[in-house]
């Protein structure tokens, strides 16, 4: 899965978010998939 984690925290409805998750809408827009890397690559590598 494919992260952003330097974002301040922020409240999102009932809690605070700390994180933003990467995902693309598919199809009709009625489904998500989330990025993911191709191979093993080590926690906190730089994403281009």
């Amino acid at each position: 899965m494919i992260a952003v984690t330097n974002f301040p925290p922020k409240q999102i409805a009932d809690f605070i978010s700390e994180v933003l998750i990467l995902g693309v809408v598919i199809g009709n827009g009625d489904a998500v998939v989330l990025l993911q890397t191709e191979r093993d690559v080590p926690p906190g590598s730089r994403i281009l």
